[in-house]
């Protein structure tokens, strides 16, 4: 058994490959790329993305450039195995064990396209699904008022079922504590309730069974209702910050147990928010006013002032993702693309956003207008725009996959048609495209350490896709595989 850099066996995580792959893989060069769906992006060439983020990608999912000279043969990526277990017997990076850039380079092959199967099937629309930070658990909001952690150490057992609390219209999101203690969800609300996940209670009936706390993010001085679409834990988990319909950004401060900021950040609904690294003084926001925003707690020049405006998008923003290091994050829009930021070419000035709209157009109801879809922002600043997912009727949902397992080398959505789309960062390429759901893809999550991606619809489907191993685990996927005829 082949042992990776951190010691866990390859074919205990489901990569090995059979006799007859890896000889055909050691005469074609190892182009071999397992994927379900078009593997070229259709429509124009993608234009070349920033040379920074290329670098920084493949530094993080490319294998050592002195493979080469070890092991002669016709240069060219991705790297077979058999060639990069032959560099490693070959003490190519002089520490005798693949680097974490290696075992990306090797298992970001691996795309988790194979299944669907089944997780949990309900009458009700599921909104947020997310694996936890270590991959042990699994969280999946319905707007039936349902909240299920799922135990994927253990089969994927329902370990909480929390019957939410006050709920208004649906689970708009929900954030797990980094130490996996406490859950939060919120609603069409200003409260955001907080549950004792570890506790023994398998049924969370509020105020029943358990207690849901509930923390109240409107101020005494203000007696209309708003609701949240967005919130996160700090990393040190001792902050909530959350989105809002009134266009704010408010912090919670979970140790003092009062809101201990509230900005005035945009002028529409604040769909999504984040912090931006670990540190949690950076914070990013979009909104339906089409703008990304930097927020810097550490400089407020004045009282709701952004450190900076990031300028591009046609259409309201749906969902962020940052890619941890406070300077690059996504970006999903209602004018049917992720776009790619560079926080260091943000703006001073979001008057440029004005005006470019001369059309009606509503994504609760409409489909997208053709003449729109060629369009581009003047003063758009992004480094790169993704397109061929669809984003409408629903807030849907994008991230870059596991830097573990990938290097952060893709990036994945939900989508209304439907589909789980996942794009190469650098090329743009579509590289695979799953399909199984019967209504829109609002949320999906990828296994922060192994090939297994998870999505659920508005069609009640919560599914795992997984690049198969060996053993009990897919004997029995199999006996529960979903069986429903996929359509073009």
């Amino acid at each position: 058994m082949f042992v990776t850099a951190t010691g866990v066996g390859i074919d205990e995580m489901g990569y090995a490959m059979s006799r007859l792959e890896i000889e055909s893989e050691l005469f074609d060069g190892g182009n071999t790329v397992h994927e379900a769906g078009s593997s070229t992006r259709p429509g124009k060439p993608f234009p070349k993305v920033d040379d920074e983020i290329s670098q920084l990608t493949n530094l993080r999912s490319g294998p050592n450039d002195r493979l080469h000279q070890l092991v002669p043969g016709k240069q060219q990526l991705p790297v077979s195995p058999v060639r990069m277990l032959a560099g490693r017997e070959g003490n190519y990076s002089g520490k005798g064990r693949f680097s974490s850039a290696d075992r990306c380079h090797m298992l970001s092959r691996y795309l988790p396209v194979n299944g669907p199967w089944l997780v949990d099937q309900t009458t009700s629309r599921a909104y947020v699904s997310q694996f936890s930070a270590d991959g042990s658990l699994f969280v999946a909001g319905f707007q039936g008022s349902n909240i299920r952690i799922y135990n994927v150490d253990r089969g994927w057992k329902v370990q909480k079922n929390i019957l939410a609390k006050s709920l208004r219209w649906t689970v708009t999101d929900t954030s797990l504590s980094p130490d996996q203690r406490y859950l939060v969800y919120t609603s069409m609300s200003p409260v955001v309730h907080i549950v004792n996940v570890g506790s023994s209670t398998t049924e969370s009936l509020a105020n029943v069974t358990e207690i849901h706390e509930g923390l109240d993010l409107s101020s005494n001085d203000r007696r209309y209702s708003f609701g949240i679409f967005s919130v996160k834990f700090s990393t040190d988990g001792r902050e909530l910050v959350a989105g809002s319909s009134d266009d704010s950004i408010y912090v919670y401060d979970l140790e003092a147990n009062k809101l201990s900021l509230r900005i005035m950040a945009h002028t529409a609904d604040v769909n999504t928010v984040t912090f931006a690294d670990e540190s949690g003084n950076l914070i990013y926001s979009g909104s339906d006013d089409n703008l990304c925003k930097v927020w810097d707690r550490r400089c407020f020049v004045a009282k709701d002032k952004p450190a900076g405006v990031l300028v591009g998008h046609l259409e309201g923003i749906t969902f962020l993702d940052s890619r941890g290091d406070g300077r690059y994050f996504i970006s999903n829009g209602k004018d049917q693309t992720i776009k790619l930021w560079d926080i260091r070419k943000m703006s001073s000035d979001a008057s440029c956003n004005l005006g470019y709209r001369n059309f009606e157009w509503d994504y609760r109801w409409m489909d997208y207008p053709p003449q729109a879809r060629d369009l581009k922002h003047p003063s758009d600043g992004s480094v790169a725009t993704y397109k061929g997912h669809s984003v409408l009727r629903t807030l849907i949902r994008c991230y870059f996959s596991p830097e573990y397992s990938t290097g952060q080398k893709y990036i994945y959505t939900g989508s209304h048609d439907s589909r789980v789309y996942i794009y190469d960062v650098v090329t743009g390429a579509q590289v695979a495209v799953l399909k199984h759901h019967t209504s829109p893809v609002r949320d999906c999550s990828w296994h922060p350490h192994y090939p297994v991606l998870v999505s659920s619809s508005w069609d009640g489907d919560v599914v795992k896709w997984e690049f198969p191993g060996k053993g009990e685990a897919l004997v029995l996927a199999n006996e529960r595989r979903v069986r429903r005829q996929y359509y073009d």
